[in-house]
This record gives structure tokens, C-alpha cells and sequence, in this order.
């Protein structure tokens, strides 16, 4: 399915961070794009960055609002006259143990991090499959390989997403329908997730307050999100079933192959440290 050019990539997420970078990038390599986010601000500012190439719309939409997606669906190819690209790529974080989350969290989270994806799939695939050729691209994360402690909702939803692309490369592979999918593992990348996290009580006071657990983040994430879209681009040019993204994610990817005992033992003893260091909070 390559090259770009001459193709129509939807990419949800597209206000910031990887989103933008992709839209960016796809657009430098001549493809159309159909662009969707919440944040209007930011979905405007991505435009700006496209515009002059090929052809680029854009529409507001929820991705955990089945009848938002399906609706953004059929306006993409009436816009565009097909479509060959959907990237899944909006995302939210959660920082809970899972004594301490809401429901309400947890349904927030899993409501853009797995039924997005799952709604953007459903809503795209018959359109791709109609085009002939076609790519499904679902952003699962590194913590969709391993768990760790105060994640869990966000290790349960990219692990969800990671099963639901498995599944979804086989069953188009044996149907043989001119449409494949790539799961893509992201290590810390630079982007506002962290910004935008929910945490609890406890997980802002071990972390000295949200804005040090975000700058510790920032300094952690080791790959830009234009270097992660050209790294998403080509895998998805090599038909990669799984792509593994920055330095970070290879590490994290060989430690998952490891025996579970030898990551969580680790991370049990670092966070005894952070319980035993840390005041409970008031």
C-alpha cells in the first residue's frame, strides 16, 4: 500500500502529539487526510501545519461516540471518495492503583483507549475493504507488553487494544480482502498525555504533585513525536504486523519476553520504596 501519495489517511487524535505528527508526515508524503480530535484549538493548528499539499478535512468527533465515528466514516469518503488509512491513535492516561480508581475513571479511559479504537476500526473497515487496499493502525504502548504498578487501567487497555489488532491481522489475512493492520507499541514519546492524565490523591503525592510527575515524563521520554510517526509510517510501509517505538520500547519489548517474575520483582521493590518515602495524603 505504498507509496502515500495519491491516498486518503484518516487519523484520529490529530490535534497534538503523535496525531499531528502523522498528519504531518502523511501529508508530506501526498496523501489526503481526514483529520478528528475534541480539541478544535489544537485540530486547527494541525491544518495550518498541512495545508498546502493534498486535500484535508477535519470534524470533531469523540471516538468513544460509536455514532459520532460512523457518521465521521461515511463523511471521510464523501469528502474524499474513498479511504485507505485509519490510525486509532487517540489516547487518554489514568494513574490509579486499582483499589483507588472510580468506575468512572476506568470507563473514561476504556472509553477512548479501547472502544475508540474499536469503534474506528468497525466504522472504517468496510470502506477500506470498498477501496480495494487498506491499512488498519492501532496505537496500543509499551505498557501494552508489560504491566506496571498505578496503571492498570491503561496496562487493560492496551493490552485490549494489542489482542483485538492480533485477532483483526489474522482474520483479514485468511480473508485475503486487500486490507491488513498493524499494532503499534510506543515507548515515551513527548507528547500531552501525561499533561492530560487523571491521577489520584495518592499517585499526585508520590509523585511530588502532577506537574513533577509531568516533567519527570517529559524527561523520561526519549523520542519525539515526528521521529515516532516516520517509525509508525514505515512499519506500516513493510506491512509490520507489530511496531515497536524508540529505543525505550525495544528494551521494554525484550523484557516482556522474560519470565514475569524477573520485570514484577523490580517493580514490587521500587514501589515499596515510593509507599515507604512518601507521605499518605490528606
Amino acid at each position: 500500500m505504498t507509496p502515500f501519495a495519491g491516498r486518503v489517511a484518516a487519523v484520529t487524535g490529530a490535534a497534538s502529539g503523535i496525531g499531528r505528527a502523522l498528519a504531518c508526515e502523511l501529508a508530506a508524503r501526498g496523501a489526503a487526510l481526514a483529520l478528528a480530535d475534541i480539541n478544535d484549538a489544537g485540530l486547527a493548528e494541525t491544518i495550518s501545519r498541512c495545508a498546502g499539499g493534498a486535500k484535508v478535512t477535519s470534524a470533531r468527533v469523540d471516538v468513544g461516540d460509536q455514532d459520532a465515528v460512523n457518521s465521521w466514516a461515511g463523511h471521510v469518503v464523501a469528502d474524499h471518495g474513498k479511504v485507505n488509512f485509519i490510525f486509532n491513535n487517540a489516547g487518554v492516561a489514568l494513574m490509579a492503583t486499582v483499589e483507588a480508581m472510580t468506575y468512572a475513571d476506568l470507563d473514561w479511559l476504556m472509553r477512548t483507549n479501547f472502544w475508540g479504537v474499536v469503534h474506528g476500526t468497525k466504522a472504517f473497515l468496510p470502506h477500506l475493504k470498498a477501496a480495494g487496499e487498506g491499512h488498519v493502525i492501532n496505537m496500543s504502548s509499551v505498557f501494552g507488553l508489560i504491566s506496571v504498578p498505578s496503571m492498570s487501567a491503561f496496562n487493560a487497555s492496551k493490552f485490549a487494544v494489542r489482542g483485538f489488532t492480533d485477532a483483526l491481522r489474522i482474520e483479514l489475512e485468511a480473508e485475503d480482502a486487500g486490507v491488513v493492520c498493524t499494532t503499534v507499541h510506543p515507548g515515551g514519546v513527548r507528547t500531552s498525555i501525561a499533561r492530560n492524565a487523571r491521577l489520584d490523591e495518592r499517585e499526585a503525592a508520590l509523585a511530588g504533585g502532577p506537574e513533577m510527575l509531568r516533567q519527570t515524563f517529559d524527561r523520561a521520554a526519549l523520542t519525539s513525536p515526528d521521529k515516532a510517526a516516520r517509525q509508525i509510517l514505515t512499519a506500516v510501509e513493510r506491512n509490520r504486523r507489530r511496531a515497536v517505538i524508540g529505543p525505550d520500547g525495544k528494551l521494554i519489548d525484550f523484557i516482556s519476553r522474560l519470565p514475569a517474575r524477573v520485570y514484577q520483582g523490580p517493580l514490587v521493590r521500587r514501589a515499596r520504596r515510593h509507599l515507604s518515602s512518601s507521605p499518605a495524603p490528606h
